[in-house]
């Protein structure tokens, strides 16, 4: 034993495996048995062996190693270790040989086992009723760092090999892998499925399904099948998806100008699966819910909000064909540059595809979250130093995929369309099948373009934070100075290279600088004399007219990543530019939220921001609508807290804002109208339903009965279905609940998982506790798929919300054992942590997970606490404007 240790320690505690050899080629024979839910195999592994060694180190996990051994290509002589040692904390796997290997190339081998898991990663089971009865398939889930989970590799990203892969199923299955198969043979009830070879990929992007499916396919201009893997008799519902995947593959094609590199892509939906989807090379895995789509169950509003939906993922994945997968991270540091460039390019080929849908307003969305999560202090640097391969899986957050797409959507901005895409293009060309660091694309970025990208851009990939820009006008010179952003209050030390962009009075009337220091200056008396818009006007000849036209927009359309404060003339101005509709929908929606941001941060008052949400009651754009909505939501959350006794008041005033909306949308779909009615309807109906509308609940209870006598009323639409949910469990208590048994029994019913979701989101809706302790433990019973628990926790009420907190320590151990610490598991600790306002509260979480913290989920703890903290100096911010109560009495009253 003591030797064993010893053999470990030389190797415990390192952030990447030792560079003693380095794997070339894998060929890799899995036998899998979907009864016992287990699996054997044998893998040869190809290695140059850099150096005299007497160690090999590579990554293993929750494997039984079985024998070993290594043949030295010149002389053919096989060894076998002396000791084989695994160590589970640092996912090692440790052979030492008596004598020293010699440098060159030769042959690993090792035999092992091990079991199908439950925790939706590794190769993992899957399970599905056929006929009424409960059977298993089999799925994998790598990446980040669970490669290792299912035979013995090299696995980290560098690391780079060819693959050979061979499958042992049930001969009634259907195997899938990266490559297409090369042959099958037949030996009674099982097939030996054998594959092609791949090129040079990371070990994060080998996959592997095994299940029942049915298919369609098609093949692109350049010859590429595409074949999409559906539940059998639903192929129809892949259709869209196999669409979209084509059309992907064509666009991506022209647009890096380097073809794909693969004979074929399959897109296969699986029942339980951990993320929303998975670019494994050749074969991405999807959520059902996320690639599927129900032509003949769908009304034309559904049709067009799941479209969007599936055509944005599939996209994404579809691009990291290219990013990430044909040119790949160096190391998990480098996170970004798949995740920033997939989300970004994504939303660039669906506006390309579908313009109508306007993608690129709702990308404000989207980034709008990362804006958030990045004015933490207990934030991260787009690229973060990863010192454990686990605690990887903590990055997969906002900054990687939020920021990161913000920042090149302000580069790309910056420098324009063309010169990006053609640095990107000579980016692919240079890194095909190796690793990349950020700094090779700033350097290809910086030879295409002529501008020094690498100082630009490192202000925002390596310091973790963004600019608050506060502007200032005297006369025509426009005062600059930048600080950091950080909703605590607090004063942050960092310093960014700042793309500006503004417009005075008009779209037409703009101007673009770096600010590179703290303070800076800009003269704008050209843009005060220049009647270069379409009114005509200038300060010059017609002051008048001028005046009552000016306005001055920082940031225009939201293009970058820091938030703006003016000084109060220039913000009131903007005010009446608003109210005169003179602002584009981008730079409504960057206004409000800015101006939410800075009064979380006790930079403006509570009273100011209701004062502007006011402004936006007519506003019938979807994204600056449902920004106003995110925002009442998260006033209410507070307030409640600072003024439970008035609360009701504030709900109203909300409920006034939003009913003009309301009443021009209605309940029912119009034929024709545009894609973002559809969604806003949906959106609108469920915030009246949350804020408490009388009339709403009166019109959705109606419909819901409806439903009940006929699950296809045309009276509730798949959008309207969920504010009807949400009324039916506002009105559900122990003492009156046949409303959530009937809800209980839709789910039960549904054929469809999108049915499902909605279902999940509000049942914990309810404003009793203890419907809200059945509906969390109805969430973590068999009725419900692991994958979907994290649905039912976004819609705890904040009545509920003490005993969601009082489940979550009593089920502690349970939920480890059921869900592990994987990617399901952040959901537990943001979800239900962050529905507290309360400096007491946050201080009883840091206790309860004094000695329950790991590296899996140690970041992601301490942002749930910090935005606690955060709400609770707003609380306290909002009990200071004491008139605050009596203004929002009047504002409810007022209509």
């Amino acid at each position: 034993m003591e030797k064993k240790q010893s053999i470990i320690d030389q190797f415990k505690g390192q952030a990447r495996l030792p560079r003693l050899a380095a794997p070339r080629r894998y060929d890799l024979h899995l036998k899998l048995d979907l009864v016992a839910c287990s699996f054997t195999g044998v893998v040869r592994v190809g290695l140059a062996v850099a150096e005299a060694t007497k160690f090999l180190v590579l990554n293993a996990l929750e494997l039984a190693i079985g024998d070993v051994c290594f043949a030295d290509s010149a002389d053919q002589k096989k060894v076998r270790p002396c000791d084989v040692v695994m160590d589970d904390e640092d996912e090692i796997l440790v052979l030492a040989f008596d004598e020293a290997l010699g440098c060159g190339e030769g042959v690993l081998t090792v035999e092992f086992s091990g079991m199908l898991n439950a925790h939706l990663k590794g190769l993992y089971k899957c399970a599905y009723v056929d006929g009424g009865e409960k059977k298993y398939m089999a799925a994998t889930q790598f990446e980040a760092v669970d490669a290792r989970r299912c035979f013995p590799c090299w696995d980290e990203p560098a690391l780079k090999a060819a693959f050979q892969i061979t499958l042992d199923v049930p001969l009634e299955l259907t195997a899938l892998s990266n490559m297409p198969i090369l042959k099958e043979k037949l030996n009674g009830d099982i097939k030996t499925v054998y594959f092609e070879e791949s090129p040079m990929m990371s070990t994060y992007l080998v996959a592997v399904v095994v299940g029942s499916f049915d298919s369609v396919e098609e093949t692109t201009a350049d010859g590429i099948r595409v074949r999409v893997y559906c539940p059998p008799g639903k192929s129809d519902n892949g259709k869209f998806a196999l669409h979209v995947a084509v059309k992907a593959l064509e666009l991506y094609t022209r647009y890096f100008s380097v073809p794909y590199p693969l004979p074929k892509l399959d897109m296969v939906a699986v029942p339980e699966f951990a993320g929303g989807a998975m670019e494994n090379y050749g074969l991405i895995i999807y959520r059902e819910n996320d690639m599927l789509h129900d032509e003949l169950q769908s009304t034309a509003a559904k049709k067009q909000r799941l479209s969007e939906q599936i055509t944005v993922v599939a996209m994404h994945e579809v691009a990291h064909q290219w990013f990430g997968n044909l040119v790949t991270m160096e190391w998990w540091t480098h996170l970004w540059l798949n995740e920033g460039f997939a989300t970004w390019v994504s939303y660039m080929a669906t506006d390309n595809l579908f313009p109508e849908w306007k993608v690129w307003t709702q990308f404000l969305q989207y980034t709008a979250s990362g804006l958030h999560m990045d004015s933490l202090e207990k934030s991260h640097p787009i690229e973060v130093e990863i010192i454990h391969a686990r605690a990887v899986l903590e990055i997969f957050d906002a900054i990687s995929y939020e920021k990161g797409s913000a920042v090149i959507q302000m580069l790309q901005s910056y420098l324009g369309d063309a010169i990006f895409q053609k640095s990107l293009s000579s980016y692919m060309k240079r890194y095909a099948w190796k690793n990349a660091k950020t700094e090779d694309l700033w350097s290809v970025l910086t030879e295409e373009s002529g501008v020094e990208v690498t100082n630009l851009m490192e202000t925002w990939t390596k310091q973790k934070g963004y600019p608050l820009i506060s502007v200032n006008l005297n006369g025509h010179i426009l005062a600059f100075e930048q600080s950091q952003f950080l909703l605590s209050g607090l004063a942050g030390e960092g310093l960014w290279i700042v793309p500006i962009t503004l417009c005075l009075g008009s779209y037409e009337r703009q101007k673009k600088f770096l600010l590179k220091t703290r303070c800076g200056e800009i003269d704008i008396s050209d843009l005060f004399n220049s009647p270069s818009d379409c009114l005509g006007l200038s300060e010059e000849n017609d002051p008048e007219k001028f005046k009552e036209h000016f306005w001055i927009k920082i940031n225009i359309y939201q293009s970058g990543f820091y938030r703006v404060k003016y000084e109060d003339k220039l913000a009131t101005q903007l005010i009446k530019a608003i109210e005169s509709n003179y602002v584009s929908a981008p730079d409504k929606f960057g206004i409000l939220d800015d101006t939410h941001a800075l009064c979380q941060a006790g930079k403006q008052s509570l009273s100011s921001l209701l004062t502007l949400m006011g402004v936006y009651r007519k506003d019938i754009d979807y994204t600056v609508v449902s920004n106003l909505i995110e925002v009442c939501y998260n006033i209410v959350k507070v307030y409640y807290d600072a003024f439970p006794d008035s609360v009701d008041y504030l709900r109203q005033y909300f409920i006034n804002i939003l009913r003009p909306s309301a009443e021009r949308l209605g309940w029912e779909s119009v034929s024709g109208e545009p894609h973002l009615n559809v969604l806003l309807r949906g959106e609108i109906s469920m915030a009246l339903a949350s804020f408490g509308d009388e009339k709403t609940h009166e019109d959705a209870i109606r419909r819901f009965k409806s439903l009940l006598m006929d699950r296809n009323t045309p009276l509730l639409s798949a959008d309207t279905k969920r504010a009807a949910y949400i009324a039916v469990m506002r009105k559900t208590t122990v003492a009156s609940r046949n409303y959530f048994e009937s809800l209980l029994s839709i789910y039960r019913e549904a054929d469809t998982v999108q049915e499902k979701e909605r279902i999940l989101r509000h049942l914990a809706a309810s404003p009793d506790p203890d419907i809200v302790m059945e509906v969390l433990n109805f969430l973590a019973s068999d009725e419900v798929r692991d994958q979907d628990i994290i649905y039912g926790f976004r819609g705890i009420s904040l009545e509920g919300r003490e005993a969601a907190w009082k489940w979550l320590k009593d089920h502690w151990d349970f939920i480890l054992n059921k869900y592990g610490t994987g990617l399901l598991f952040t959901n537990f600790l943001t979800d239900i942590i962050a529905l507290f306002s309360s400096n007491e509260k946050a201080d009883e979480v840091e206790a309860f997970f004094a000695n329950r913290t790991t590296l899996a989920f140690a970041m992601n703890l301490k942002q749930s606490i910090e935005q606690v903290r955060i709400k609770a100096r707003w609380v306290q911010n909002i009990k200071q404007e004491e008139s605050l109560p009596e203004l929002i009495k009047q504002l409810a009253i007022k209509g």
